[in-house]
């Protein structure tokens, strides 16, 4: 028989579950315990270095409708962290809420003028201080609830950087035939220069380790930026950096909810690919 809850609605167990989950390592144990440490690791549930803490870094335009909630989200994943906000001389109202928002943890930057998402990234990368470093948007097409798992190859020291791919295995919401085809496409013609694998190359979720970052001069101001640190990153020799894929789920939106990226920007990646393995 389940337990009977009280006037609140809480299970009377509560407070004996509480007590024994009281701290991150008790539950880690529990788990543990319960499922075994085999399926813990394929669930994302594993031990963090003492010390350790998670740069999240997530450049913003125009995103009033979104961005509290995707905050919300990333704030309530228990894993140690700083959060970066870049602004883009957003003119919706966005900079009001992030001036809300700003606090201890979370940390606001406004640039003077709108540059692209390259830019915002460059410039929270400047000041990031944690030990792994995440690019996260500004909208909810991309889940913060996954950041456990992406980061988790990092933590064993399987990785320098990880891709979360939309193309692998995960849910994803049906949209686009042909952004599909185009991210398909640019991914092929990225890996064909760059020798590496990957099945997409345009995901947003790319996290790294900050030594990686620290050796990486990065110059694309808006959606090159994609390309430009996939060849970046390739180009890496004597050691080369580790290069891993982990599967994501993928909520697109449509123009109308507020897609900003479009042919154009295709059209300037294509030209990334090949100007940043090719010239720089």
């Amino acid at each position: 028989m389940p337990p009977s809850p009280d006037d609140t609605g809480r299970s009377k167990l509560d407070p004996q579950i509480e007590k024994l989950i009281g701290s991150p390592q008790d539950r880690l144990r529990l788990l543990q315990a319960l499922l075994g440490a085999p399926a813990c690791r394929q669930l994302g549930i594993y031990p963090l270095p003492e010390g350790f803490k998670l740069s999240v870094v997530i450049p913003v335009f125009n995103e009033k409708q979104w961005i509290r909630e995707l905050v919300g989200r990333v704030q309530a994943v228990p894993i140690p962290k700083e959060i970066l906000i870049v602004d883009d001389c957003s003119t919706d109202g966005t900079p009001d809420i992030l001036r809300e928002l700003a606090g201890d943890t979370i940390r606001v930057f406004f640039q003077e003028r709108n540059q692209g998402k390259g830019a915002a990234l460059r410039e929270g990368f400047r000041h990031v201080t944690g030990n792994v470093v995440l690019v996260q948007d500004a909208d909810l097409e991309y889940d913060p609830a996954e950041y456990p798992r992406l980061i988790q190859p990092i933590i064993e020291n399987r990785a320098d950087v990880v891709y979360g791919s939309r193309f692998i295995g995960e849910s994803h919401r049906v949209l686009y035939f042909w952004h599909y085809v185009a991210n398909r496409a640019l991914t092929a013609l990225s890996n064909f220069f760059t020798n590496l694998n990957l099945t997409d190359m345009e995901t947003c979720y790319k996290v790294f380790r900050r030594e990686v970052l620290a050796e990486l001069q990065l110059k694309s101001n808006r959606f090159g930026f994609e390309p430009e640190i996939t060849a970046k990153i390739a180009k890496k020799r004597q050691p080369a950096w580790r290069v891993y894929e982990i599967p994501i789920s993928y909520s697109g939106r449509t123009y109308e909810e507020g897609k900003k990226i479009g042919l154009k920007d295709a059209f300037v990646a294509l030209y990334c690919v090949i100007r940043f393995w090719l010239m720089d």
